[in-house]
């Protein structure tokens, strides 16, 4: 039996686009955890927040570099 395996061709056609959709999202989750802030009393929740928070506006700073490096 033979296998006619082969890769699929690099398409990177519209990666911009995804990138910029990646953005628009994790800004909204930042958003949305900001908003949550105000309903939480625990204090160590508070700090997951703010870490989760500040490790996604990096995510956006390497997708804005990405988009950068597509174009």
């Amino acid at each position: 039996m033979e296998y006619n395996n082969k890769p699929k061709p690099d398409d990177r056609s519209d990666n911009a686009e995804k990138l910029q959709a990646m953005i628009q999202n994790t800004q909204d989750n930042i958003q949305k955890a900001e908003q949550s802030l105000s309903f939480t009393d625990s204090e160590q929740q508070r700090q997951q927040i703010e870490a989760k928070n500040e490790r996604r506006r990096e995510s956006v700073e390497s997708f804005r570099a990405e988009i950068q490096d597509e174009t």
